[in-house]
């Protein structure tokens, strides 16, 4: 049992934001460093995978959707349809030991948070790492998939849309720490402290402009001076976001953008 976790997601092949979130002090003190997936898919693989490869014990790492297709991808597979170009460069990057770890990613997995309760920790959500889910979504649809969660489960941790929030469904916290990778929304690199205490939405400060030179300066992607532009120096918000993953929410398809 853990007093106090660390959790961060998608950090999608960014290894300056990764650096920084786990060189916070409450990030070097947790006992447990859990990444909810979406780990190499970007401009900086192998330098992310060593990175989190580092925290030895410490560090608990959740499989993604993201993960699976470059596993699919380096092995010679058929990527889905869409599968960006930065994640097929990644896939070509990764030597044997990565796809390994890649490919042996749990999903979910659960660990016993101390004068808490149990604590799941997915990637889109606990049955499906590519499901959507967001802040806003009916609680309805929370409840069909939240429905084999076991009762003794109190906070249920994801990522996949990027975007950080904390809310209640049925006594039970939901909570997506955003990402360190690709940051939607945020001012900053987003992060999340679970303790006893409470959940706490946490932000590390960056200036993406020094971000995105570091990236530009030690990745071979071909079109890296683009890709920092879109999702490091002027990143989607959350309005964007949300409006983009909205249709797979299950919501009705009569929902507009002023979200009624």
């Amino acid at each position: 049992m853990v007093q106090q976790i660390a959790v961060l997601s998608d950090t999608h092949g960014v290894d300056p934001t990764l650096a920084a979130v786990l060189a916070e002090p409450d990030v070097r003190s947790a006992d447990l460093v859990v990444v909810t997936g979406d780990l190499a898919a970007g401009p900086q693989p192998t330098q992310v995978l060593d990175r989190l490869r580092a925290l030895g014990d410490r560090g608990l790492l959740v499989r993604g959707n993201a993960d699976r297709d470059l596993v699919t991808v380096a092995r010679g597979g058929q990527p889905p349809e869409g599968t960006p170009a930065v994640d097929l460069w990644a896939a070509a990057q990764l030597g044997a030991a990565d796809i390994t770890l890649l490919d042996q990613l749990p999903h979910p997995a659960t660990v016993d948070l101390d004068d808490f309760g149990q604590v799941l920790f997915c990637h889109g959500t606990p049955r499906d790492d590519n499901e959507v889910v967001l802040v806003d979504t009916r609680l309805s649809r929370w409840a069909d998939v939240l429905a084999d969660v076991p009762d003794a489960v109190r906070i249920v941790c994801m990522g996949h849309t990027h975007v950080p929030f904390a809310r209640l469904v049925g006594r039970r916290w939901l909570v997506n720490s955003g990402s360190t990778g690709m940051p939607y929304g945020s001012s900053g690199v987003p992060w999340v402290l679970l303790s006893a205490s409470g959940i706490r939405l946490r932000t590390t400060a960056i200036d993406p402009a020094e971000v995105a030179a570091a990236v530009v300066a030690d990745s071979g992607f071909p079109e890296v001076d683009q890709w920092v532009q879109d999702y490091i120096v002027h990143p989607p918000s959350d309005v964007d976001a949300v409006l983009a993953f909205a249709a797979r929410d299950g919501r009705d398809p009569q929902w507009n953008a002023a979200g009624v």
